[in-house]
């Protein structure tokens, strides 16, 4: 066995004698390296030390080696320890033993004796980098000696120049030392040799954020975490770094310059002005009423206050906007349409989960609210789903400098769907089906947050093994979509999600064109034909029905009229106030001409190809003055307060 070392300062670190007294030096490395009779060798040059060792009759006891390494990686080093020494006392020409037995006093705290083990490691080995390094480590981590362990990093780029730990602890030190400047040079090297190591993007991360360039300090965060698979310290302060940085990007950058700059650009495209407006009763974060679904000549967005980086969110419903204008601009636009029918199957499919709560005393109305708001936010999740990752796309390759506030707002947003899918009151009170639906949704929303922003929150879900499975599934049919995806081509992903997830028969997509062609004879037709919503069965709703109409029947209130100003209720109550009073002045101009109950055939110009019955015209001329003029209701002198006060009650329900 030769050992060679090069004659510099590094060789006076782990011999310890005066730095340039070789004929002391011969002395040290004789007495070193005598085992029992045998003598080694030295030979020193102008530049090196050989030394020749005899070590033939010693053999490396390989078996034991593999143990001791189980062991470590175990971290049973009680039991490492003992062996370590054992392999040492019969091989003490190995340096990993030697290495080995420091690393395990180190883990135990016993630096002193570490470092003694270690140098022995390095009198056997001086290339022996792992050895170089720990060395270092000790000395920078627990000795607050920065120089000595600069000292043996600089040993390990000698050894090993493109060594990306080396290079990255050599970047630590100098941050340690105020070398702000320095130690990035040996950052940018080490992530180059291995862009793999969270450790060195954290490192960029602190650095930048320190010289106060928090897109730099943002960008790297981002990638700590993409890199880091175990989730552990340094996954949290690195997730804490990208938060940091982009709360203060958000500050520094005027999101809502971008915004309003945008707004402008799709009022010109769409024709229309746009409104933005605080809502903070809006079931929703976010909003975009559609000026052609209420009746009005502008776009109204309307936004909570209490989410963070609220210019994503109205970006978010300016972008449903321009989507809507270019599938508009091809004749491809849909609309997501649900009414009474499509809410009675969805309360049928879950009348065993009403049955079960109306047994344990909850009250009938709690009940309907609650199917209400399950059939509302399903249907949400299905249309928007599909829908929000095209926008969210957009926003991200277009928008750069949204992208902190788009990180802010997404990651919310990600904390109330894990919330509501996996918080035990919500998980014992969701019906099983739905439930895991909407995780389904859910988790495609978590995977298309790591495809933008490196962090995978689909294991926070919870999520069993199919319901990944079926989520991946539809997440990479939105892959194949995206590359080239053709306006109102987002509504073929709404569809067919639904279909796989059995959800479709709880809505419609309707081709825009066609319903703004629908008339008001159509839409009257449609909920006169079943007022109460009971054309499919629903047995829960039909109970409730019964019971009320039992509790309100009397010989003085006309159900017939009472039923058709359900339906007068239904029609224009979605109506503008002054849409409504037109149609209150037509309706008093036919009763100036006298209503007959009893007759029919009566009609309204501003409602083409519809004639009313009698008591349906009274109806409507009662309810569209109680809705449009109500203090000048009496004035009509008709005899339905009672109907009108059951017919309202009865829409609510």
């Amino acid at each position: 066995m030769t050992i060679t070392f090069k004659i510099d300062d590094f060789l006076f670190e782990i011999f310890p004698v005066k730095k340039g007294n070789l004929k002391e030096l011969e002395d040290f490395l004789k007495r070193f390296y005598t085992e029992g009779p045998f003598e080694p060798k030295v030979e020193i040059t102008e530049d090196f030390v050989k030394i020749e060792i005899d070590t033939k009759r010693i053999v490396e006891d390989k078996k034991s080696y593999q143990k001791l390494v189980e062991l470590c990686e175990k971290g049973e080093f009680s039991k490492a320890k003992p062996l370590a020494k054992e392999l040492i006392k019969k091989s003490p020409n190995v340096s990993e033993y030697h290495r080995i037995l420091g690393q395990i006093l180190s883990d135990e705290g016993d630096q002193e004796e570490a470092i003694n083990c270690l140098i022995d490691a390095l009198r056997w080995n001086p290339k022996n980098e792992w050895a170089l390094l720990m060395m270092a480590n000790i000395f920078a981590k627990f000795k607050e000696d920065i120089d000595t362990a600069m000292k043996y990093y600089d040993q390990v780029l000698v050894v090993k120049p493109n060594d990306n730990i080396a290079l990255n602890n050599i970047g630590a030190n100098l941050m340690q030392l105020g070398k702000t400047e320095e130690a990035l040079k040996y950052f940018n090297k080490a992530i180059k040799v291995n862009p793999d190591y969270p450790n060195t993007h954290y490192a960029l991360a602190l650095v930048n954020e320190i010289e106060g360039d928090f897109q730099e300090a943002f960008k790297h965060a981002l990638n700590a975490i993409e890199v880091n698979p175990k989730k552990d310290g340094l996954y949290a302060n690195s997730f804490k770094m990208a938060i940091d940085s982009a709360q203060k990007l958000t500050q520094s950058i005027d999101g809502k310059k971008i915004v309003e700059k945008f707004a402008a650009e799709l009022e010109n495209a769409c024709g229309k002005t746009i409104k933005v407006e605080i809502d903070d009763e809006i079931p929703t974060a976010a909003k975009i009423e559609f000026a052609e679904n209420y009746n009005r000549n502008y776009h109204l967005v309307k936004y909570k206050s209490s989410y963070p980086a609220v210019e994503h969110l109205v970006m978010h419903e300016l972008m449903h906007l321009e989507l809507a204008t270019e599938a508009r601009a091809v004749k491809e636009n849909q609309l997501f349409i649900t009414n009474q029918s499509y809410k009675s199957k969805f309360f049928h499919a879950l009348e065993k989960f009403a049955e079960d709560l109306h047994k344990k005393g909850i009250a009938e109305q709690n009940i309907a609210n609650y199917l209400q708001a399950l059939f509302d936010g399903i249907n949400r999740q299905v249309y928007n789903t599909p829908i929000d990752l095209f926008i969210e796309d957009r926003i991200y390759n277009r928008f750069q400098k949204l992208r902190p506030f788009q990180f802010l707002s997404l990651f919310a947003m990600m904390q109330e769907g894990i919330q509501a899918t996996t918080k035990p009151e919500i998980v014992k009170n969701t019906p099983k089906n739905i439930l895991s639906k909407s995780k389904i949704f859910n988790l495609i929303n978590a995977m298309h947050f790591k495809t933008l922003y490196k962090v995978d929150l689909a294991q926070d879900h919870n999520p069993s093994k199919l319901e990944l499975n079926q989520a991946n599934e539809l997440y990479n049919e939105f892959l194949e979509y995206r590359a080239d995806k053709a306006p109102g081509e987002e509504y073929e992903l709404v569809q067919h999600w639904a279909e796989d997830l059995k959800l479709d028969a709880y809505f419609e997509l309707v081709p825009e064109d066609e319903h703004r062609r629908k008339t008001i004879d159509d839409v009257l037709s449609e909920i006169e034909n079943d007022p109460y919503g009971l054309e499919i069965k629903d047995p829960s709703k039909e109970r409730k029905m019964k019971k009320f109409l039992d509790s309100h029947t009397s010989s003085d209130i006309n159900q017939a009229v009472a039923m058709y100003m359900v339906g007068a209720i239904e029609f224009l109550k979605p109506m503008d106030q002054p849409k409504v009073k037109e149609l209150a002045f037509e309706f008093a101009t036919l009763g100036m001409s006298g209503i007959d109950p009893k007759k029919d055939g009566y009609s309204i110009p501003s409602i083409k190809n519809k004639s009313f019955t009698g008591y349906q015209a009274l109806s409507y001329y009662y309810v569209s003055w109680a809705l449009a003029i109500p203090e000048m209701l009496a004035q009509l002198q008709m005899p339905f307060d009672k109907e009108y006060e059951l017919a309202n009650q009865m829409t609510k329900l």
